[in-house]
């Protein structure tokens, strides 16, 4: 490397430093961002006057308090870059808005039409970003999650018959097209696993898997700490899996669950409304039954990846619980040599949309200060 170049390299390894400390701790002031970095108090204001006039940092205020002068206070400048964050599912459209310090401007959902789905999600999103005050071109990077998996060669959604208006195009090219912007597509399930990697139960967890019965049924594989995504996308989608008697979806899916109720007595329009009723009222039968199903299907999983920890995640989960958590283990070690924990996962509220929003922000994060991106 030239002598020319080393500077200019030191100035940007220090200027990103700087700029993912921000985004971490929020708002600053210079003495604290030169602590973390390490740099000389002539280095960091430097640093801060070049960020400031790059656009990349603002001054926030001061901070009062104690003797002597107040101190100004620096932070990212959200407004160089905004993000989406969608969830589909088949009854909903989920739509937030964030600049890129994470902070969240808008959210928007809309009921997923019948048909012309595509149209319904531009205009989805558009009235999400008209909230936030932009236009759609003024988002950086829009992350979808949704059920089943794009194939990375054909770009076409596969193992999501449940979303038909967007089963055979390719998705990322006409998503990106009707946006006029950059998009990427993710499993839903995969983006719920990213989000307990990043503040969940899988935090600092190498290799895990993450299993959602019920209104999604799938699974997510992380080995390493880099989710598993297979050749077509097609990894951990569990749903399809053969067991003895057929397919194990139609085993854990809401309608079963709901009919294994019926026949330890117990009423339910839901397989939630089923499980959270069973808890309330002790029916311990009931959902000892339902953990041996969902133990069968996890059985395989472990036998092959001998993971650290198995999530159990989503609607129906939640409503059993610690409770459904400890049947799932017994008998998952009547079943399979490993001894792996099964637990909760931490994460309930918009799991997948959650986990849009950050890799959103991972990548928008990269393309406007050079961050890298991590899984």
């Amino acid at each position: 490397m030239t002598r020319t170049g080393s500077p200019r390299l030191l100035r940007e390894i220090n200027d990103r430093a700087a700029i993912e400390t921000l985004l971490r701790s929020g708002a600053m002031t210079r003495a604290e961002l030169e602590e973390v970095i390490g740099l000389s108090k002539p280095a960091t204001a430097q640093l801060l006057a070049r960020l400031e006039e790059d656009g990349m940092v603002v001054r926030t205020g001061l901070r009062g308090g104690g003797r002597g002068p107040r101190a100004q206070m620096w932070a990212v400048n959200g407004g160089v870059g905004h993000v989406a964050a969608v969830a589909l599912t088949p009854e909903l459209i989920d739509v937030a808005i964030a600049d890129i310090t994470g902070s969240l401007l808008a959210e928007h959902s809309a009921p997923m039409p019948k048909d012309n789905t595509l149209r319904a999600f531009r205009e989805t999103v558009q009235k999400a970003a008209v909230l936030a005050g932009l236009r759609l071109d003024a988002l950086s990077h829009v992350v979808v999650g949704t059920p089943g998996a794009v194939d990375p060669a054909t770009g076409h959604l596969g193992f999501a018959p449940h979303l038909p208006g967007l089963v055979d195009v390719d998705l990322p090219s006409t998503l990106r097209e009707l946006l006029g912007t950059s998009v990427s597509i993710e499993n839903d399930i995969n983006l719920a696993a990213l989000e307990e990697m990043s503040s969940g139960k899988a935090v600092g967890v190498r290799n895990f898997v993450l299993f959602w019965p019920a209104d999604e049924i799938g699974s997510a594989v992380v080995v390493n700490g880099v989710l598993l995504r297979g050749v077509t996308g097609g990894a951990g989608e569990i749903d399809s899996m053969q067991i003895p008697g057929g397919r194990y979806g139609d085993q854990v899916d809401n309608e079963a669950i709901m009919a294994l109720a019926a026949t330890h007595g117990i009423a339910a329009s839901s397989g939630v409304e089923a499980v959270a009723h069973a808890l309330s009222t002790g029916e311990r039968a009931f959902l000892s039954d339902l953990a041996r199903r969902i133990a069968l299907g996890l059985a395989n999983v472990v036998c092959v990846l001998d993971p650290e920890l198995v999530l159990l995640s989503g609607s129906v989960a939640q409503a059993g619980g610690e409770t459904l958590c400890d049947l799932v283990a017994a008998e998952l070690l009547e079943l399979v040599v490993p001894r792996t924990p099964v637990q909760l996962a931490q994460i309930t509220a918009n799991p997948v949309r959650s986990g849009a929003l950050h890799s959103a922000l991972a990548v928008a994060r990269e393309q406007v200060f050079g961050l890298p991106q991590r899984s």
